[in-house]
């Protein structure tokens, strides 16, 4: 909707409005729309412009284990050293980040780790389960696979190191399977000689972004939603049971206000009147090359552990992704970092990357301090909501996401334990 004004458009008639026209904002407003609400979507940008677009569109409830894990610090401290490490922290002062990893570094310990993996793991379950039901009764075309994801070692101590994690993952209920490297180089003719073995997640699923979120963005209109792009939240204010929404075309006022804008949310505390966001929430650059088709592809997703990239294919394209940068809000293409990417596709398989690149991509994912994303509502605010903060995994926690804020707006019992999710924790 372009040109739109505010004031002659019935600023007053809002019911919802979402801020985020993201993987979350969108699944936010679909399932509200399905529970009787009326949604208004914005955003600053165009549908799905963010860290929603480039990723790899994996959907790994076996990604429950969080990135604050005993050791990171350690390791976190050592890659600093090395600018295309799979997690690098650019040297520099920024007091902001510094306070952030201190909180981020208190969560490195085994209780700690194992109580945000536990939380994880509920939301990243009940959305795939979610997930492929969305498919099956909006009808999704967005290329969804359930062909699991397979991580897959060429070094022996890095397999063993990974071995670790698999107790808790077992307890969780995570289906997966060991293979041995040369069953699993005789199953995945993709792959160079030198496979030392692999995990195969079965119960993980896959799907092409991009069009994932345009297939959300057409079923939220389709069921009577309104979507506005190029429109930036400018302030909110509280304007008695409802909230105003300032924007450049003028102001909206809503019952309930869902804030959905990933790794911006940070840089909207002021705006939105929660300063303490600074304090939760940090972005973290990944990157993405995008290629046509390879002649030879693997069969499913692939995670190359050992370096740290993620492999999808569609069927007409090809992504190599991953790397966690903390770098700020900074706009450039790291060179160092992409040509990582490709140096570790290189090393696993026959064809790394495909006859033509179509993209080069940075994103910012919202790392929250403890690595649980913010759901719930705001301290402090009656009709205020958070659905921001899901770090690497906001792809497949949307649903899942979608339903438990559609569910505690509307008062029902959510199918996830709202409690590890409260924004409260933060502030």
């Amino acid at each position: 909707m372009d040109g739109l004004d505010l004031d002659k458009a019935g600023k007053d008639d809002n019911d919802v409005l979402v801020v985020g026209a993201g993987v979350i904002g969108l699944a936010v407003a679909l399932a509200l729309l399905q529970a009787g609400r009326q949604v208004t979507v914005i955003d600053a940008g165009r549908i799905g412009g963010g860290a929603s677009h480039g990723n790899c569109g994996t959907i790994t409830p076996s990604h429950a284990p969080p990135l604050a894990a005993p050791g990171m610090i350690t390791t976190a401290i050592k890659w600093t050293l090395m600018p295309d490490a799979p997690l690098y922290i650019k040297p520099r002062f920024d007091p902001v980040l510094w306070r952030w990893l201190l909180g981020f570094s208190a969560r490195c310990n085994e209780r700690d780790w194992l109580a945000s993996a536990h939380a994880k793991h509920t939301l990243l379950a009940d959305s795939r389960v979610r997930l492929t039901d969305w498919v099956r009764d909006f009808g999704l075309e967005c290329e969804y696979v359930q062909g699991g994801e397979d991580y897959v070692f060429r070094d022996p101590r890095k397999l063993e190191h990974e071995q670790h994690e698999l107790p808790l993952l077992r307890e969780l209920g995570v289906p997966m399977e060991i293979v041995d490297g040369a069953a699993y180089e005789a199953f995945e003719p993709a792959l160079k000689p030198g496979v030392v073995g692999a995990i195969r997640f079965t119960g993980d699923a896959s799907l092409r972004p991009d069009r994932y979120v345009a297939e959300l963005a057409r079923l939220v209109r389709k069921h009577g939603g309104t979507i506005i792009e190029d429109m930036p939240l400018q302030s909110l204010e509280r304007d008695g049971e409802r909230l105003t929404v300032l924007t450049a075309a003028g102001r909206l006022r809503a019952r309930d206000v869902v804030i959905a804008t990933g790794a911006w949310s940070s840089r909207m505390a002021k705006e939105i009147g929660l300063p303490w966001l600074r304090k939760a929430i940090q972005p973290g650059k990944g990157y993405s090359i995008t290629y046509s088709r390879p002649a030879r592809v693997p069969k499913t997703a692939l995670m190359l552990r050992d370096r740290s990239v993620c492999v999808t294919t569609w069927g007409d394209g090809y992504r190599l992704g991953s790397t966690m940068e903390f770098s700020g809000y900074d706009t450039s293409l790291n060179e160092r970092r992409l040509g990582a990417l490709e140096r570790g596709a290189r090393e696993f398989l026959h064809e790394p990357v495909g006859p033509e690149m179509r993209e080069r991509w940075y994103g910012w994912r919202p790392m929250s301090r403890d690595d649980i994303p913010l759901i719930g509502r705001a301290p402090g605010h009656q009709h205020l909501w958070l659905a921001i903060g899901h770090g690497m995994m906001g792809v497949g926690m949307s649903t899942g996401t979608g339903q438990l804020i559609a569910d505690m707006i509307q008062g029902r019992q959510p199918a996830v334990d709202p409690a590890p999710f409260d924004p409260a924790r933060f502030s």
